[in-house]
């Protein structure tokens, strides 16, 4: 890379295979504003990270900043193709495998953490 061109190539193609990546799969987005990593978010990201590596699946894990809900961080969002948005509250390291397990994995939510769903 030599020239600022190339640099804003790189970025473009970058960008695009973001894109294509966001819409193919299952995201999970965790909360790292301030508020989230006071809480423990980046305990849980790890947790999340271990987790869906662990059992090797394809996973489009991202952060997000805060939303305004700081008293339910640590937050994280589970979203299946086609499926509803589903918002966790005061996830913990220790409720990571069973939201993957349940959720992600089997499409069942884990109703007693959800705090918020936005329609698919």
């Amino acid at each position: 890379m030599k020239t600022v061109e190339d640099l804003r190539k790189l970025r473009e193609k970058v960008q695009n295979l973001t894109q294509v990546r966001d819409t193919e799969g299952p995201q999970i987005i965790v909360g790292m504003g301030t508020c989230g990593i006071a809480a423990g978010a980046r305990e849980v990201m790890m947790a999340i990270l271990e987790e869906t590596k662990k059992r090797n699946l394809n996973v489009l894990i991202k952060q997000t900043g805060c939303i305004g809900m700081c008293e339910k961080e640590v937050l994280v969002d589970v979203v299946r193709p086609g499926e509803a948005r589903i918002t966790y509250g005061n996830v913990t390291p220790d409720k990571v495998s069973k939201i993957i397990t349940e959720h992600l994995i089997n499409g069942r939510i884990v109703a007693e953490w959800a705090v918020g769903k936005i329609d698919a």
